[in-house]
Parts: C-alpha cells; sequence; structure tokens
C-alpha cells in the first residue's frame, strides 16, 4: 500500500491536473471497502443522517453522531484521507466552539482533517482558528444542505449573475482562510468550472460538473439508494439486497432453510 494521502497530495494532484476521487462511509467495512478499491480520501459526511439514521435532513446529527461513525470509519481506513463532517451547531457559534469540536474529530474520531459549510465571510474566524491549531479544513459552497432552511429546499445555486459572482468571491475567501480545498455542491457546472480554474486549491464536486479538480459521492447514491440528476448507480445493490431477503423471506416461510447442509448433526 502506498503512502497516506495527505493535504499535500491534494495540491500535488491540482498541479498534475490528476483527478481526486472521495466518497463518504459511515461505518467499518464500508471505509475498509473504499480504502481497497484506492480511493483518495473517506468523508464522513453529515449525510449519515439521511442514508443511516433515518432523517429527513442533516440539521438533527450531533457531534455525538458524528464521533461514533467517524471512529469507526478511521479504524478501518490506512490510505485514504478520512475527513470528519463537523455538524450544525458544532462551528457557527464561536470559534473556540469549533476548534473544541473539531479537535474532537481529530483526536477522538481520528479523522486527519474536518469540513465545514459556508463563506469566510460568516466562519473565517472559526477556519483560522482551526487551522492554527494544526487541523486542515476542507471548506463547502454552493447548496450547503446545513442552509436548506434559508434557500427554501434543495435547489441549484449560481444561476442568476449576482449568486455567481459572489461564489466566486467566497471560493476565493475560503482560500485566503487557509482551506487545503473546498467542495462545490450544485451550482452549474461553466461557474465550477471557472470557480476550479482560478483556485490553487482543490475543487470536489458534487453536481457540479467535470470541470472541478475531484468529484464526492455519497456512499448509498451510487448503490442505487439515490436517484437525482447528478448521481450514477454503478450497481444497483439495493435491488440485489432487496431481492435476498426477500427470497429469505419465502424459504423460511415455506420450510426450506435451514436444509441439512446448513445444520449441526
Amino acid at each position: 500500500m502506498s503512502a497516506r494521502i495527505t493535504t499535500a497530495t491534494f495540491r500535488e494532484r491540482k498541479q498534475a491536473n490528476e483527478k481526486i476521487a472521495v466518497l463518504t462511509a459511515y461505518d467499518f467495512p464500508t471505509a475498509r471497502l473504499l480504502d481497497e478499491s484506492g480511493i483518495d480520501a473517506v468523508l464522513v459526511g453529515d449525510s449519515l443522517g439521511n442514508v443511516v439514521l433515518g432523517y429527513e435532513d442533516t440539521l438533527p446529527v450531533t457531534m455525538d453522531d458524528m464521533l461514533h461513525h467517524t471512529r469507526m470509519v478511521s479504524r478501518a481506513v490506512k490510505h485514504a484521507m478520512v475527513i470528519g463532517d463537523m455538524p450544525f451547531l458544532s462551528y457557527q457559534i464561536s470559534p473556540e466552539e469549533a476548534l473544541r469540536n473539531a479537535g474532537r474529530l481529530i483526536a477522538e474520531g481520528g479523522a486527519q482533517s474536518v469540513k465545514l459549510e459556508g463563506s469566510a465571510e460568516k466562519f473565517g474566524p472559526a477556519i483560522e482558528c482551526i487551522i492554527r491549531a494544526g487541523i486542515p479544513v476542507m471548506g463547502h459552497l454552493g447548496l450547503t444542505p446545513q442552509s436548506v432552511h434559508q434557500f427554501g429546499g434543495y435547489k441549484v445555486q449560481g444561476r442568476e449573475e449576482p449568486d455567481r459572482r459572489r461564489l466566486k468571491e467566497e471560493a476565493l475567501g475560503l482560500q485566503a482562510a487557509g482551506c487545503f480545498a473546498m467542495v462545490l455542491e450544485c451550482i452549474p457546472a461553466d461557474l465550477a468550472a471557472e470557480i476550479t480554474g482560478s483556485l490553487s486549491i482543490p475543487t470536489i464536486g458534487i453536481g457540479a460538473g467535470a470541470g472541478c479538480d475531484g468529484q464526492v459521492l455519497v456512499f448509498h447514491d451510487m448503490l442505487g439508494w439515490g436517484k437525482t440528476r447528478f448521481t450514477k448507480t454503478y450497481a444497483d445493490v439495493r435491488s440485489m439486497i432487496g431481492q435476498a431477503c426477500a427470497e429469505y423471506v419465502r424459504e423460511v416461510k415455506g420450510g426450506e432453510f435451514p436444509r441439512a447442509e446448513n445444520t449441526y448433526k
């Protein structure tokens, strides 16, 4: 296995025009599979609120939830960078609170970096406080799910010219604040490409086109649970699991399982 992926690796990939592959994971076996696949980074996303915990959005996810799942992932991953998502209200209250929670994701969760949503205009002091403590920060612009109520739903951002200008400025602001990379979510592909070309740090797109320096998807979405415009089903595992469970139920109820080969003598 090659050396661990770091923030320096991200910079090198950007400079060499090599794409960066990122997926989410929330548990030990999934994270181990991703690490063995050659993934560059594993994001323990607060998206676990939707796909694992059953919430309608990410807002109810707590620091305890994030620590629990980040620990599982970190125990499995040996090569990729583990990025811990900072959940709602873990960094918005004060820079000191942001640093405390970021530190917990590193010291207790085992992550190598953290991600938070929003501009440097709003959260620059928090970002800089975390970075001064030696913790790398990944930014996140465009559709930021923790602000879903402010946006009025999950909508594409940056279609109008004032919003395009704002997002370009915010991207430069996050770079100036010291972020090592940033996620661009649900913005027009041409805008994402413009932002990517204006930055010296990598952009990781989700619903932002192929012009970004890398891509991230929610693990469950690529396996059949998510059906949105920007996802792709690489294997319909959801249907396979459903069929297997239905077959098990049929065999148990019909007395076909267990058979002699499944039974101790």
